[in-house]
């Protein structure tokens, strides 16, 4: 074969998601993480052992896992066995087994692995992992989560896990799901958590730091807080009105998708943009400072409990089903709690956006312009568009139909405009057309 042929064939080998190419793995189905880690804070040392429940989903000789060049792994076994070979390269954990696994058979992986983590580069910034003044963060959106395990790092490969942490006894370890463990040696606790939902890799994390934790009052869905307690009387005044969102969106959106509720933490450090997780968010202390200013940001992290962490897009260019939901939730917490109604909002933001450039597809905006603000405001203005057309009552419907259907799923924008003709008397297409497949800003 020549040069120019294998270069062919290289780049024509098939990716999962265009937006993230390198991301994702064929082959085989995960279906369970279990973590075994330590962490030692003073030097950014992480070590452990990951163990991996999956299927294959076709006859397997070699497969891949996400993985940071920054982290070495020193051991694999496939049931039980030791694999041929295996090796590190390019962001990928690339193991051969040595006798062909067939379509269907149960597959266990076991990778012992280590080293000094460290964000990923990507076209949004460094994501993963990352070091705090005196803790660690993981903020894993869209493809972090392989700064710190081996795994499937791809939101269609949703999976449960187990995630034990030993950290030295002063830090409080938070992980997702709900603490099944504690337990105290010598200088060294070990900290358990259990996550059953099915959840994407990048929803996924792990903060540690010098938090204490309490539970707020008066919420109809369990809500605690971590944080430094130098910041306990500012945050009792900026998050005050999270119960009253809770319920709010419980209303509005179905039941809260987890059982074992919902934890903010704020960090010691100040952060760029709060965080989102499954069942967990994530703030900085400049977002905690006794003014009440983030109160938009904090209705909008916990939306994406049911946009973007249970519902969660398959594909990253329908982002607008995270970002352009969270932030609706965003107006609807504004008309609801006295301040300016929805409406409002879309005239507000639909003038900014006339000021803007027309040049994003809001079903396809690109892999540099996922995360760009009008996603966000364009997705919100688009929601708000459909509601005056359906009606509250037939618009709030779909919405709990939406995070019903697919609770602890993914879905496709095609999955949400083909539920929504349901809740329409007359053809939506004019509107998708204008909203999402058309880059000119339509008329309000």
């Amino acid at each position: 074969m020549t040069r120019a042929k294998k270069a062919a064939k290289k780049s024509s080998a098939p990716v999962i998601d265009p937006y993230l190419p390198r991301n994702g793995n064929f082959g085989y189905r995960v279906s369970r993480y279990e973590l075994d880690l330590e962490y030692k804070v003073a030097i950014n040392r992480l070590s452990g052992t990951v163990t991996i429940t999956a299927v294959t989903l076709a006859a397997l000789r070699d497969f891949t896992l996400d993985l940071s060049d920054a982290l070495s792994v020193s051991k694999v076994s496939v049931n039980g066995k030791r694999p041929a070979q295996f090796g590190s390269a390019h962001g990928k954990l690339r193991i051969v087994l040595s006798a062909v696994l067939p379509a269907g058979a149960a597959m266990t992986v076991e990778i012992r692995y280590g080293g000094n983590p460290r964000p990923i580069r990507s076209h949004w910034g460094d994501v993963g992992f990352e070091e705090l003044s005196n803790g660690a963060l993981v903020a894993g959106q869209p493809n972090g989560a392989a700064s710190w395990f081996p795994c499937d790092d791809h939101p269609a490969a949703k999976a449960s896990y187990r995630i034990q942490v030993s950290a030295d006894s002063p830090y409080r370890v938070l992980a997702n799901g709900e603490l099944v463990s504690r337990r105290t040696r010598a200088a060294h606790t070990v900290w358990t958590y259990e996550l059953a939902e099915p959840t994407s890799t990048y929803l996924v994390t792990l903060q540690i730091g010098m938090y204490e934790r309490h539970r707020l009052a008066k919420s109809p869905v369990p809500i605690h807080a971590a944080l430094p307690p130098r910041l306990r009387h500012h945050f009792d005044h900026d998050f005050h009105h999270q119960p009253q969102m809770m319920k709010l969106f419980v209303k509005l959106f179905g039941p809260y998708p987890l059982s074992s509720g919902y934890t903010v933490v704020v960090t010691d450090d100040d952060l760029e943009i709060p965080l989102e997780a499954q069942g967990m968010s994530i703030f900085g202390a400049n977002h905690c400072d006794g003014h009440r200013n983030s109160e938009r940001l904090i209705a909008h992290e916990l939306a994406h409990q049911w946009f973007g962490n249970s519902v969660t897009v398959r594909r990253w260019r329908d982002i607008w089903l995270h970002e352009g939901f969270a932030c609706y939730a965003e107006w609807l917490w504004s008309e609801n709690s006295g301040g300016r109604s929805a409406d409002e909002w879309a005239r507000h933001y639909h003038h900014r956006l006339a000021d803007s450039p027309e040049n994003l597809l809001l079903a396809d905006p690109g892999p540099r312009d996922m995360f760009d603000d009008r996603v966000y405001k364009r997705g919100a203005l688009t929601l708000h568009v459909l509601r005056r057309h359906l009606g509250d009552d037939d618009f709030f419907a779909l919405l709990r139909d939406w995070t019903a259907r697919h609770r602890h799923s993914t879905a496709f924008t095609d999955d949400f405009t083909g539920l929504a003709a349901n809740y329409a008397r007359d053809s939506l297409r004019p509107l998708w057309d204008a909203w999402l497949y058309s880059k000119d800003l339509p008329k309000l």
